[in-house]
């Protein structure tokens, strides 16, 4: 159901996302594994993205959570959504200190991310302050921000984190690009950033683009290889070809290697991957 409310909230439907990670909620059964994404902290962001503040307000106070809290990895993910929460409080009142708090654990919390090499986080975090400081104005700072979360999240494809935040984030990358920032993939971005109402017609319209490393793989699923060749051709681990096979499947919708190859080539994936240099 998690991953149901992730494509339903890249849809634009937050209702439906909402819906489902209620279910999940309904369905959770706690389980030795620390809880680093709760999905109450989950519900607070889909809340946020509604416009409810006073709602994902409530969250963070039932949980307790302080700007001043000491920061641990259980915890980060609440963390980097109360700084959400600021950052919108400070949208509606700039006077009443939201902002400043949300800097400064932005600040902390993007230390304690790069001191534990969590990039994903670190890339989030990033984003949030670009965002915070294109609402103060201040361009230099947010492209400087966004460019190095755009530096890290470039190698792994990364997509959501930077598409998630909408039309601010979409203006942001547009600034990016006629900068010069990152180009091809903030070309990529903003192609993906296009809704599908927007681009009727258009076959290749995926929740989340292939990565170019996924392409390499997609280009090779095509063949007759079996893994562990994929493997040596590529020069990776067999894990690493799971991995990026596992996603392609999920992007594309298939459940399998034919029906991920016969997917791709309706939507004319196969000739990009063989064009790559």
């Amino acid at each position: 159901m998690v991953v149901t409310a992730r494509i339903r909230q890249a849809e634009g439907d937050l209702d439906g996302a909402l819906d489902a990670i209620h279910e999940a909620q309904r369905l959770y059964m706690p389980d030795f594994i620390p809880d680093v994404r709760p999905l109450p902290a989950q519900e607070a962001r889909i809340l946020l993205r509604q416009g409810r503040l006073a709602e994902a307000n409530a969250w963070a106070r039932a949980r307790g959570l302080s700007p001043h809290d000491d920061l641990t990895y259980l915890r980060e993910f609440e963390h980097v959504t109360l700084a959400r929460v600021l950052l919108a409080q400070s949208t509606l009142d700039p006077s009443d200190g939201s902002a400043r708090d949300a800097f400064a654990l932005l600040g902390r919390l993007l230390r304690a991310a790069e001191d534990g090499q969590r990039t994903g986080n670190v890339i989030e975090i990033l984003v949030l302050l670009a965002l915070a400081h294109q609402v103060r104005g201040d361009m230099p700072a947010a492209l400087a921000a966004l460019g190095r979360a755009l530096a890290l999240g470039e190698p792994e494809g990364y997509v959501r984190v930077f598409l998630d935040e909408g039309p601010p984030m979409a203006a942001l990358l547009q600034d990016a690009a006629n900068r010069g920032i990152a180009p091809d993939y903030v070309r990529r971005l903003l192609t993906a950033a296009v809704r599908p109402e927007d681009n009727a017609g258009n076959k290749e319209a995926l929740i989340e683009p292939l990565s170019d490393r996924e392409l390499d793989v997609l280009r090779l699923l095509a063949t007759d290889l079996a893994g562990p060749e994929i493997a040596r051709e590529l020069v990776v681990s067999l894990s690493t070809v799971r991995s990026h096979t596992k996603a392609i499947y999920a992007k594309l919708g298939a459940n399998n290697r034919r029906s991920a190859v016969t997917r791709a080539e309706e939507l004319d994936l196969l000739s990009r991957a063989r064009n790559r240099p």
